[in-house]
């Protein structure tokens, strides 16, 4: 029997350089959205080993999980046990220019850059600031995403609109590599 199109849950993984502020909240904004209809995932190309202390602060005032997060290789999402992934998204223009490994059953990819809040400088004001706005550009962007007819849209329409949303807000990645 197959699985009817309204009761797919689609695979997403989000990526950046460190994995560890803009990729990971993009992870824990998709898997918060109501329905059930995604199950994310995030991972970095040089993952600094560790969550930003303010990614997680971020998510705790969103009301959002701030457990089981890690940062980690993309390579984990490159082997053949892996999760099929129907969706790549790239978060910052380092992760976007580099070579991506092999993502078993071709999803679709997409950059939507947005600076990095870990680069910020200022004070500790300016600094969660910078994260709320991360976490605000990507929610905007999951948030049109996840209204789009997966089930019905053709796909090099859908590869359009996935670029389209990446140009949202006018969030731009500094060139850094959170």
């Amino acid at each position: 029997m197959t699985e009817a199109a309204s009761d797919r849950v689609y695979n997403v993984l989000f990526l950046c350089t460190g994995n560890s502020a803009r990729s990971i909240l993009g992870e824990a904004l998709m898997n918060a959205m109501p329905g059930g209809k995604f199950r994310a995932f995030s991972a970095g190309s040089q993952p600094k080993g560790d969550v930003h202390p303010l990614t997680l602060h971020t998510l705790k005032e969103m009301d959002l999980p701030t457990e089981g997060y890690r940062s980690k290789s993309w390579d984990e999402f490159a082997t053949p046990d892996a999760p099929k992934l129907d969706f790549v998204f790239t978060v910052c223009d380092n992760a976007a220019g580099e070579a991506c490994p092999f993502w078993p059953g071709q999803p679709m990819t997409a950059h939507w850059g947005v600076e990095d809040p870990a680069a910020a400088e200022g004070s500790e004001i300016d600094k969660v600031t910078a994260f709320r706005n991360a976490a605000n550009y990507l929610r905007r962007r999951i948030e049109v995403f996840a209204a789009l007819p997966l089930a019905t849209i053709d796909r090099m329409a859908l590869q359009n609109k996935l670029k389209d949303i990446g140009k949202l807000d006018g969030a731009t990645d500094k060139a850094s590599n959170d």
